[in-house]
């Protein structure tokens, strides 16, 4: 079963079943990733997988719409769309507190 670390939560790390979805287990064990709409429409869960990226699924088109080709490059992801087949550590930008509610939320890219 994957462990995931959640870096910006203070390293908190939780083991889920494979094939888990990040945010859902996020959400279930508190593991503090941001969200809003929680399908792949607003960015809010964009996250950085800083190690095990070869542990997830395939990139949505959902994310390929929120993501710029060099974040995806990077390992950004989005929590609602990633599944997981093996260890990941996951950290993400946190909005300033009480601040602005879209504080953080990824702009959709421009059309080409």
């Amino acid at each position: 079963m994957p462990d995931i670390t959640f870096i910006t939560n203070g390293g908190k790390v939780i083991t889920a079943p494979e094939d888990s979805n990040l945010l859902r287990m996020s959400l279930r064990e508190k593991g503090g990733i941001p969200f809003k709409c929680g399908g792949g429409l607003c960015g809010t869960c964009k996250c950085l997988v800083e190690e095990g990226l070869e542990n997830t699924d395939a990139v949505k088109k959902k994310e390929e719409k929120l993501l710029t080709k060099e974040e995806i490059e990077q390992g950004y992801r989005l929590a609602c769309q990633t599944f997981l087949k093996g260890d990941v550590k996951v950290s993400w930008e946190e909005s300033p507190k009480g601040g602005n509610a879209g504080a953080g939320q990824v702009k959709p890219k421009a059309e080409a």
